[in-house]
């Protein structure tokens, strides 16, 4: 499906461990999913203004934005990012993301709700810091893995006919009411 129907692009059909005889953070196919790359833009979270988080009117000045190979979360705090993948989910499949264990194991979660059955675009990563250190990501390597569940049926409604908010977004999107 991700070559064929360019359900996935751009789309690594192996296993990436090493760039340039460096161990990398891997991405691409894996044994029952695809790991994702982090791109080089990131939206790093800052209390500078005091601002209160609503979800219904999310201040932007909230974040300071950088665009590095690195990105380094505060302590306690977190970092938005993006894929380098985009996705093209079909009708009749579900997809979820897990952090990959390598960042978990060092106290950095990646959140990034369900991509439903025909959503479309680049998928913004939130990574939280639950560490009382700064904490580094990597872009261009590999942040999370993508889970594909697929429905011998198509579903009823799908994210594109209840032309939802998020589709086809690019670039790291902030939450939109």
């Amino acid at each position: 499906m991700a070559e064929q129907h360019g359900m996935i692009s751009p789309f690594e059909p192996g296993q990436v461990r090493e760039r340039e005889g460096q161990r990398i953070i891997s991405y691409g196919t894996s044994s029952y999913g695809y790991d994702v790359r982090c791109s080089t833009e990131f939206k790093i979270f800052t209390n500078i203004n005091s601002a209160i988080v609503d979800p219904k009117n999310f201040d932007a000045s909230s974040f300071v934005d950088i665009t590095s190979d690195v990105c380094i979360i505060p302590p306690n705090s977190f970092a938005l990012a993006r894929t380098i993948e985009s996705f093209k989910i079909p009708r009749n499949v579900l997809t979820v993301c897990l952090g990959k264990s390598t960042y978990a194991r060092c106290g950095i979660i990646v959140n990034v709700t369900p991509l439903e059955p025909e959503w479309e675009g680049q998928v913004t990563l939130e990574f939280s810091n639950t560490t009382p250190l700064p904490a580094k990501i990597y872009a261009n390597e590999g942040v999370a893995q993508m889970l594909f569940f697929e429905s011998d049926e198509v579903c009823e409604t799908s994210y594109a006919d209840r032309a939802g908010k998020y589709q086809g977004q690019q670039g790291v999107t902030l939450p939109k009411s």
